[in-house]
């Protein structure tokens, strides 16, 4: 027999192996070397903290009551791993984009990154969660008091529980917390729980293979004892597998450890993609041998036994103690993942949308520049993980290891289901409105509460008999079971449809008749477009002298050497000396995200909010400067600049507006123009092909000219394919610098006799200056001539000049080398000369082949050579200036 110090000495040597491997896995992904750590088998394992102590346990007990019922847990996020994964991968999607980092966070980004809807999410998680992490302390002790005398099993299962719940915590803070930013990877908490949930599969099938082979005697002699025995017997209720299903499929989406390790610990879609199917795998291989076991526990064991616990009586019965002993470890292994993961989500929750709004409250404006944010921070998520597991040990104790605590599992599932309807119509539809999605969780909320989560605890225990029997104010149709006169349900299937039910409609029906910020629009877009428009929020406007105290406020929550290498790193990426960047739209938003993984989206954005501007005048600052005149006129010139700078940026917005419809024509105009270029060439190589194949007796003459047409559309539609991809690499800042000196004279000698080569355009008269020309430059000479070459041919394109010319003029000016393309024609319309450069812009409408890609190119080149490319408004014609960096041009002696 295995004594409890025996057991407790495995115990401690397996959370020793643990601690071992998390240290390992956080040592070499700080080192880099934890390529291994990201790997699609580690997440595809992490995501089994679905499987907890109570479906390691229980559902061989759901077995012996239900009957195959407990094959909707598993069924329901096979499903949705396997036909939405589209779903799992938006949502994926969108954490990485917003750097989410948790379902909270998720929702308070999404609409308008407001922190009441983060608060009530946070709430709502807490407790759901709450209930559940007291479960799996119960299943550590009645496992515990399996091996226990009777005399110590209730003294050694309080005394087991306060001794995990430390344990866990202090495994949770030091490996949950190395790092303040939420959405760094905690790669020693997933490896751990990788390999604990390998321990409890093995442990599970262990015991299965035991029973089926060693106790029934093989596959044929289980199958007719199953057959023979109660469970063959139980009736079916096809209504609640439905319910389960669906319920189950919506708790992998929701509940906070499940969103932890599939969103925020999510590192590439390949991941997701093995998961996917892989996933599925793990939870047929956990369920496949519960009925075996429930069986072999009725026929094995005295009247009364629990059922929940078979997986540990029944080898004890038989003498296997090993065997036991891992069964143990399994099913601590379940349920002390499933907390830790919680425990990390949960108070991230609580620390970004609870602990650090009221401190940045109470520290006042100034709090953001002020305080030492970071340490801040790192505390209150300790402290909050420390308060989740006390909370827990807490509900435990006072339950008293109930009826009401074995059944919160399902109805902890209902109550974090009503995040659904809000996550999804924010992901699906631009419409959502904060003011839905509040009002849904509202309702949703507060109908679990009534007809679920309060009855569990029992009649008379929280909400009097009399409600039961009458319902609330002795109306019969308010009964917590029979709510609106819908009676004969099952109480979970009944509070189930009734508040996810009631949540959508109330979601839907109240974004109809609210309207949402600008904000919650533009996050509304990038959220449901994730894959089309991965682009930034353009939200924020700076001035230069807000650059200091962001940096500041920067420093206070990333650290100073973080927030300096940021900063320094944005500096040298707008091409500014020193460490202090402009602070741009595309900065800001950059920095509002970086700021979030750390402290949460709503709280990043107010934080943001306080330097740059943005928010709103309350009601008390006008009371307080209503009573003198001094202060009324400051405020009211205040108000006068604002409203200046905002028809200033009216007059912007207009002006991008205007331009985003032209480059949308233009897109059209582009992709219709690509197909043609690429149609009319694949056409003729076709056609000509098909004559040389089926043309027996072609002249030899006639052969060779569909040849030379064959061979002049590949080359054509190869220059189409190199401008594409020279656009792509471009972009992407894949291209590498082959850097030579050599004159400028000779390298535009070079793109002149190289466009002249062209047979497209006209007969062109250049002008040069020789003297001028001579210049010395250190550049990727081919980068720069496929330039000049684009310019010239552009010039013999489009130029309407009776007597085309082109000037070419060389000059030196702000230590700058300047060349200067500029011909005698009409020139560029004004309305489009902003537009030029873009890919989808043409430079003229005329029709002279190609794509109008090339000043596109062009400008990606000029401005990896460290230069740019400008379109000159004040000359006569078209004409585009190619600004150098002096220090690569000296004058040739």
């Amino acid at each position: 027999m295995v004594t409890l110090n025996t057991l407790a000495a495995f115990a401690l040597a397996y959370v020793g192996l643990l601690f071992g491997v998390a240290f390992v896995a956080e040592r070499a992904a700080r080192r880099g070397r934890g390529r291994w750590l990201r790997a699609p088998l580690v997440y595809t394992l992490s995501l089994s903290i679905y499987c907890t102590a109570w479906t390691f346990y229980g559902a061989v007990g759901s077995a012996v009551r239900t009957g195959f019922e407990y094959l909707t847990i598993y069924l329901g996020p096979s499903l949705v791993m396997i036909g939405w994964w589209w779903v799992l991968r938006k949502l994926v999607l969108v954490g990485r984009s917003q750097r989410i980092t948790s379902v909270a966070d998720l929702i308070s980004s999404r609409y308008g990154k407001s922190n009441l809807l983060g608060v009530g999410v946070t709430i709502l998680a807490l407790v759901g969660t709450t209930p559940y992490i007291a479960l799996q302390l119960q299943s550590v002790t009645l496992s515990v008091g399996v091996f226990a005398h009777p005399g110590e099993a209730r003294e050694a299962g309080d005394a087991t529980a306060l001794y995990v719940a430390m344990g866990l915590a202090l495994f949770t803070v030091i490996f949950g917390t190395r790092n303040l930013d939420a959405n760094e990877r905690h790669h020693g908490v997933v490896m751990a729980i990788a390999v604990e949930s390998v321990v409890k599969l093995t442990a599970l099938l262990a015991v299965g293979v035991f029973v089926t082979w060693g106790v029934m005697g093989g596959i044929g002699g289980t199958l007719e004892r199953i057959d023979a025995s109660e469970l063959g017997q139980v009736r079916m209720d096809g209504g609640r597998w439905v319910g389960l299903t669906l319920l189950s499929g919506m708790a992998l989406l929701c509940l906070p450890r499940m969103f932890q390790v599939m969103v925020v610990e999510n590192d590439s879609d390949a991941q997701l993609r093995v998961a996917s199917w892989a996933f599925p795998l793990y939870l047929m291989l956990m369920s496949l041998f519960i009925v075996p076991i429930a069986v072999a526990g009725l026929e094995l064991l005295p009247a009364g036994a629990n059922p929940d616990l078979f997986v540990l009586t029944v080898p004890l019965s038989q003498g296997q103690d090993a065997l036991a002993v891992l069964s143990f470890l399994g099913g601590f292994s379940s349920a002390t993942s499933m907390v830790i993961v919680a425990a990390i989500a949960v108070s991230t929750m609580v620390s970004n949308h609870i602990v650090m709004p009221l401190w940045l409250r109470t520290r006042g404006p100034g709090a953001s520049v002020s305080g030492d944010v970071r340490d801040v921070v790192m505390l209150s998520r300790r402290l909050s993980i420390i308060g989740v597991l006390l909370l827990g040990y807490l509900y435990y104790r006072t339950s008293g290891g109930g009826a009401a605590l074995a059944t919160i599992g399902l109805v902890s599932f209902v109550g974090i289901s009503q995040v659904l309807p809000a996550m999804l119509g924010g992901l699906f539809w631009r419409g959502a409105t904060h003011v839905g999605a509040l009002a849904g969780l509202t309702v949703g909320f507060v109908l679990w509460l009534y007809t679920l989560f309060l009855p569990s605890f029992g009649e008379g225990v929280i909400l009097p008999r009399a409600v039961f029997d009458a319902g609330l104010f002795g109306l019969g149709w308010l009964r917590p079971h029979a709510l609106f006169g819908l009676e004969g349900l099952d109480p979970l299937m009944h509070a189930l449809m009734w508040s996810i039910a009631l949540n959508a409609v109330t979601f839907f029906a109240a974004s109809l008749v609210s309207f949402p910020s600008p904000l919650e629009r533009l996050q509304g877009a990038q959220f449901v477009s994730i894959e089309l428009t991965p682009g930034p929020t353009r939200s924020w406007s700076g001035g230069p002298a807000e650059v200091e105290d962001l940096m500041i406020m920067t420093q206070r929550i990333l650290g100073a050497g973080e927030a300096q290498a940021l900063f320094a790193a944005e500096a040298r990426r707008q091409g500014l000396e020193g460490n202090l960047p402009d602070p741009s739209p595309d900065f800001l938003e950059t920095l509002e995200r970086k700021l979030s993984g750390s402290v949460g989206a709503a709280t990043a954005h107010a934080m943001v909010g306080q330097i740059v501007g943005g928010m709103s005048v309350s009601v008390e600052d006008l009371m307080a400067v209503a009573d003198e005149t001094a202060q009324m006129m400051e405020y009211s010139a205040r108000l006068e600049a604002q409203s200046k700078e905002l028809a200033r940026t009216a007059a912007q917005l207009r002006s991008a507006n205007d331009k985003l419809t032209r480059l949308s024509v233009q897109k059209d105009a582009f992709l219709s123009q690509i197909s043609h270029e690429l149609r009319t060439p694949m056409t003729s190589i076709r056609a000509f092909s098909e004559i040389l194949r089926d043309g027996e007796g072609l002249s030899a003459e006639a052969a060779s000219k569909y040849a030379s047409i064959i061979h002049d559309e590949a080359l054509r539609l190869t220059r189409l394919l190199d401008d594409l991809l020279d656009l792509s690499v471009l972009e992407n800042g894949q291209v590498s610098l082959n850097v030579r000196s050599g004159l400028l004279s000779e390298l535009l000698d070079r793109a002149i006799a190289s466009a002249r080569s062209d047979e497209d355009g006209q007969a062109l008269r250049i002008l040069r200056d020789p003297a001028a020309e001579r210049v010395w430059i250190s550049t990727d000479l081919d980068r720069l001539a496929q330039v000049f070459i684009n310019l010239v041919s552009n010039a013999r394109k489009y130029c309407d000049a009776p007597v085309p010319e082109l000037r070419i003029r060389v000059g030196q000016a702000g230590g700058r080398l300047t060349v200067d393309f500029i011909d005698n024609g009409s020139g560029i319309a004004a309305e489009a000369r902003d537009v030029i450069f873009e890919k989808f812009a043409r430079v003229s409408d005329r029709e002279a082949g190609g794509a109008g890609l090339g000043l596109a190119i062009s400008r990606q080149i000029v401005t990896r050579l460290g230069g740019e490319i400008s379109y000159l408004a004040d000359e006569a014609g078209a004409a585009f200036r190619i600004e150098l960096p002096l220090d690569i041009a000296m004058a040739a002696r």
